[in-house]
């Protein structure tokens, strides 16, 4: 069975996730595992709080997350369960990916801002850290099935092995249409050493079985591009490879994924290069 994780904070924007996690683990056959990182917020932590008082904090947020695993459970008719742990959300997500071999980690996307933008968020370091897939919701995203994908894909690097399989699994499950998709920048925007290694037909054939078509347009910004593609063709979902960079390369490179994961109106699925 196919496991997806959910993290929450209780937040709007997170509890709109978990629901959105809970219809995607419905149609997808799959269990819900809803995730809760449990942290002190700085006041608390110079209270020096008793042990018993630390205790009481955890189990009201157990609490918390045992019910909506229930309400899940009642309302989806499917396995909902929840795990909770005092530690930073990103370390822990990485631990659960693995012990439960997950085939997903969903959450919420933040609205749009100049910060996140140039510094990303949670959801852009989760999606950075993790080896498996990630899906970023918005908070006005409400799940309905996936019937129009758009693969905006990076036709100067070569895709990694896994994504095309990962892509037409879930194509397939959801009787999506893929438009694969590739932004060629104007001139002096792309570096000329650069040597195009994908091409659109490979990708389709890649699909094969899947409703796919290929189009490459030209202009001067990838966002923009990928921005108005989504709303010529409705799309539902947008699905991206991020790329790995040094530790020295990822101070001064604005990744794409990490700007579209702000200020999107629908989900972003990373898959992990």
């Amino acid at each position: 069975m196919i496991t997806l994780i959910v993290a929450t904070d209780f937040s709007p924007l997170a509890e709109n996730a978990v629901n959105y996690a809970a219809g995607l683990a419905k149609q997808f056959q799959a269990r819900l595992i809803i995730f809760n990182a449990f942290t002190l917020s700085v006041p608390a932590s110079n209270a020096l709080l008793s042990a018993a008082d630390f205790e009481d904090m955890l189990l009201d947020n157990q609490t918390r997350l045992r019910k909506k695993a229930e309400w899940i459970t009642a309302n989806y008719g499917i396995e909902a369960n929840y795990e909770s742990a005092y530690a930073m959300i990103t370390d822990e997500l990485e631990n659960l990916a693995g012990k439960y071999d997950a085939g997903l980690v969903v959450l919420g996307m933040e609205p749009e801002s100049v910060s996140q933008d140039v510094f990303g968020n949670t959801t852009t370091a989760v999606i950075k850290s993790l080896k498996c897939p990630v899906l970023a919701v918005p908070e006005g995203a409400r799940f309905g099935g996936f019937k129009k994908v758009l693969f905006a894909c990076d036709a100067t690097h070569e895709l990694p092995a896994g994504v095309l399989p990962r892509i037409k699994e879930m194509a397939l499950l959801s009787a999506a249409e893929v438009e694969v998709f590739f932004v060629d920048q104007q001139a002096g925007e792309r570096d000329p050493d650069e040597a195009v290694l994908a091409s659109g037909e490979e990708i389709v054939e890649g699909l094969e079985g899947v409703a796919c078509t290929y189009k490459k347009v030209r202009s001067a910004s990838v966002i923009k591009g990928i921005r108005e593609e989504i709303a010529g063709i409705n799309a539902d979902l947008l699905i991206m490879v991020p790329k790995t960079y040094s530790f020295w390369s990822s101070l001064t490179h604005r990744s794409k994924t990490r700007m579209m994961a702000s200020g999107l109106n629908i989900p972003l699925l990373a898959i992990p290069a």
